[in-house]
């Protein structure tokens, strides 16, 4: 290991000339990238349905393609699940990603092409390390191993030719060898399926090993941290771990959660966000905790953009890269090297920079409370529940709000249900301070909240440890990148979870 790792970590460092090209030329890169897919695309027989032979520029493109939800390349991808050959891509998919979604019943396929994990998956997970060694050019990173937490689904095979998993688990099982070597525990505990005995194997695998980096969805990673100090007595992680430098984080904010792991790790190490989903991983900070993530512009992806509140309309108004603005909450549009076109992944960012092109992701297209025209997204709620936590010295597991409609008796407001890793001394208090920012991070709800004319005092429902995993194992979702919606505009969820109590 020590052998190999000052190689690697050279190599890391040697490609930063590579990522300065394509964070310096974005445009040109996003041409380059749509002109390779269109030059395989023309071939498939989604390509042939649409005259792509005949499709001469971007604006033709946006022209002749409808935008495309999941339901809508349902067909397409179901005759690829039967091994039909060039239906969205040209080469073979031998891989699919298997996602529910936040909130879906019914599970999605997602097309994993060869081009897709080595042009995306394995080229990005490259420029994030060399992104990390550029910031810390003295890191032992490479001294130790890294642990992941995720693939909570097993790779199965669905016929003779094709095999589905999470998309960390199908990255695992299509990396070098050479992963294997730098990574803990071995695919056998991560792979595992069933959630609450794989966080017991994990930590019974792991809390011996030289860890110097984590990386997973923060619920889920401190569950993980948990038992591992259950299990040893040891005060911090940094007891257990000395090494430990980094984690990578994303699927959720990090925010709520950020003083919560320094307790845990009682050590200061680098925290390092990334924007990785089942249909490709997009971004990641350059910095650690850089204000805003290097959107990956040569990766096998065209990106493009539709404001948020239009992404329902028969025919909104769609951007390219050049055309953004920052600031503006944006639903996302991505077609990929897997055969994904014009596909809306159904996550909203905002650009904090143009030069180079840095986001944020602020929440989902369907997530969101707009009830009393408030508009509150999940950045707001991520934000306000931040500080509310450190002005009342606690912390939180999870949570998720709905609104409580106008009735005769009572004007609306939000609820929310929080499972408090520390509670507040007074849920008074905690709810004054959420409330109140609130309306500093979002003057719609502060208009709404004036004098109560719309909306009152939020309702904050304390919920014991654990009710959540609880509905997440009841979905069939415990684990991995699953994970509780924060924003609801209507009480689905917030009644399912209040009925199992």
């Amino acid at each position: 290991m020590k052998l190999l790792s000052p190689a690697i970590s050279r190599l890391a460092r040697m490609r930063w000339w590579k990522i300065e090209q394509w964070i310096n030329e974005p445009i040109q890169c996003q041409h380059e990238v749509w002109q390779h897919l269109m030059s395989n695309g023309q071939y498939t027989q989604f390509g042939k349905q649409y005259n792509f032979s005949n499709i001469h520029n971007i604006a033709e493109f946006q022209q002749q393609i409808p935008l495309h939800h999941y339901h809508t390349l349902q067909p397409y991808i179901d005759s690829m699940l039967s091994n039909g050959e060039n239906i969205l891509w040209n080469t073979p998919i031998e891989w699919f990603a298997k996602s529910s979604g936040t909130t879906a019943a019914k599970s999605k396929f997602i097309p994993v092409s060869y081009e897709s994990l080595e042009e995306n998956h394995f080229m990005g997970s490259k420029d994030v390390l060399s992104f990390y060694y550029n910031a810390n050019p003295n890191s032992d990173l490479l001294t130790g191993k890294g642990l992941v937490v995720g693939g909570s689904h097993q790779i199965h095979q669905h016929n003779n030719q094709i095999q589905y998993g999470d998309v960390s688990a199908v990255i695992m099982q299509n990396g070098p060898f050479w992963s294997q070597w730098l990574r803990t525990p071995g695919l056998e505990i991560a792979l595992m399926q069933e959630w609450e005995s794989k966080i017991e194997k994990m930590a019974e695998a792991t809390m011996n090993e030289n860890v110097t980096s984590l990386a997973g969805v923060p619920t889920w990673t401190i569950v993980l941290l948990k038992k591992i100090l259950q299990i040893t007595k040891a005060n911090t992680i940094s007891d257990v771990w000395p090494n430990l430098e980094l984690y990578l984080h994303g699927g959720v904010s990090f925010t709520p959660y950020k003083q919560q792991f320094a307790e845990l790790i009682g050590k200061p190490i680098n925290y390092i966000e990334i924007y990785n989903a089942s249909e490709g991983l997009f971004a990641a900070a350059a910095e650690n905790e850089a204000e805003g993530l290097t959107l990956f512009t040569n990766h096998g992806i065209f990106y493009e953009f539709v404001l948020a509140t239009n992404i329902d309309m028969p025919k909104p108004t769609v951007l390219t890269l050049a055309q953004v603005q920052i600031g503006v909450n944006y639903a996302i549009i991505i077609s990929t090297y897997g055969g994904l076109w014009r596909y809306v992944i159904g996550d909203t960012v905002q650009f904090t920079s143009t030069q180079p092109y840095k986001i944020k992701v602020t929440g989902r297209t369907k997530h969101f409370i707009n009830a009393f025209g408030e508009e509150l997204i999940i950045d707001n709620a991520d934000a306000a529940i931040a500080t509310a936590c450190k002005l009342t010295n606690s912390s939180i597991n999870d949570y998720t709000a709905a609104p409580i409609y106008f009735t005769t008796q009572h004007n609306g407001a939000h609820e929310w249900l929080i499972e408090f890793d520390k509670l507040p001394v007074s849920i008074e208090a905690f709810t004054y301070e959420l409330d109140n920012a609130l309306q500093q991070v979002n003057t719609d709800y502060q208009a709404k909240r004036y004098k109560n004319m719309a909306l009152t005092m939020p309702v904050i429902k304390v919920l014991p440890q654990g009710i959540f995993a609880q509905w997440l194992k009841a979905k069939g979702k415990l684990g991995g990148q699953h994970k509780v919606p924060r924003l609801s505009n209507n009480r689905v969820i917030v009644d399912e979870i209040l009925g199992m109590l």
